[in-house]
């Protein structure tokens, strides 16, 4: 899986180890590596805004009003993925397997628009291909610590005590056990005195169709010497993102690719930004690809024993949204 992009990382850590600003993003398969460094970046046709860095200039008002339309794929087109997904975790497979799907989508507003009047912690619009407005940070490296913030479990905010029934719903909790473990684990890899400094924490998501409330939590710890300024080195250890995955990696990862029929491309991938010492970066999700003159919207949802076929079908629905507002 790794070895064409062996050079790649070895580029990243290169970079780093040379305190040399880059932004990097990698697909969910680990298949194709992108590193730009920071005069690259506008020539790539790239726009960036994140906290920390951002290349996009300020933009109008927009004046238009918002029009959004999803063609979902069928319930029972649904259920095939989701059966097979449920019989392997009853196999024993898989605990947790992150099941997504494509929805054809049609909009007044090109790729550009809906980069530039997104709300969101982190954006980034490639060229006329792709455009995602993430809210889930992947790992965060400041002063040789890193953080990670698994966010598991959202909710209409328009349910009654919304933030309260997420926290206790049985579904919900379990897999945001099973993913903080996961990245506990993951993070242990690269990391020591690894814990969990906050647990299901409550985070809102505003956008023009509706409100959500999602589950996050914290977890941090010191990098190992051995990792120290070796951002690709890091990366290689700890993709596919669990997050965006489900547990055990290697075998959901198999069960991911036969249940789901399409190729997720960079959506759910991860990219970065290193500023010369630290770095921040996502997982790539609330993401609209564009494929000849169609658009779709990549979206899914954690499957464990528990979930029910509606529920997902309904979560992965829910998340079709542009944070405009």
């Amino acid at each position: 899986m790794f070895s064409a992009n062996h050079q790649k990382f070895i580029e990243m850590d290169e970079l780093s180890h040379q305190k040399v600003p880059f932004f990097f993003m990698i697909d969910f398969l680990v298949d194709k590596v992108e590193i730009f460094t920071e005069n690259e970046i506008d020539k790539e046709g790239l726009l960036i805004d994140f906290q920390l860095f951002s290349n996009v200039k300020k933009q109008d008002v927009l004046n238009k009003k918002i029009e959004l339309k999803s063609f979902p794929e069928s319930l029972e087109s649904f259920k095939k993925g989701f059966d097979h997904v449920q019989k392997n975790i009853r196999q024993g497979n898989s605990y947790l397997t992150n099941y997504t799907r494509k929805t054809r989508i049609e909009t007044n507003l090109n790729l550009g628009e809906i980069f530039h009047h997104s709300h969101a912690k982190y954006k980034v619009l490639y060229k006329d291909f792709f455009v995602f407005f993430s809210p889930e940070t992947f790992v965060k490296i400041i002063d040789d610590k890193i953080l990670t913030y698994p966010m598991k479990g959202t909710i209409d905010a328009s349910v009654k005590n919304a933030a309260e029934v997420l926290k206790n719903d049985k579904k919900e909790k379990a897999e945001h056990y099973t993913v903080v473990d996961l990245l506990r684990n993951d993070l242990s890899m690269v990391a020591d005195d690894v814990k969990v400094d906050k647990f299901q924490y409550i985070d809102f998501l505003k956008t023009k169709q509706k409100d959500l409330y999602a589950m996050s939590s914290e977890i941090s710890g010191n990098l190992k010497p051995e990792f120290k300024g070796r951002v690709g080195s890091i990366m290689k250890k700890l993709l596919p993102a669990g997050s965006i995955l489900g547990a055990p990696k290697p075998k959901t990862l198999e069960v991911i690719i036969e249940a789901e029929g399409f190729d997720r491309g960079f959506y759910t991938g991860v990219c970065g930004w290193f500023d010369g010492k630290d770095l921040d970066s996502c997982v790539m999700i609330r993401f609209i690809e564009k494929e000849g003159d169609q658009l779709y919207f990549k979206s899914g949802g954690g499957i464990t024993h528990m979930s029910k076929l509606e529920d997902e079908y309904q979560e992965m629905k829910n998340k079709i949204y542009v944070p405009i507002h």
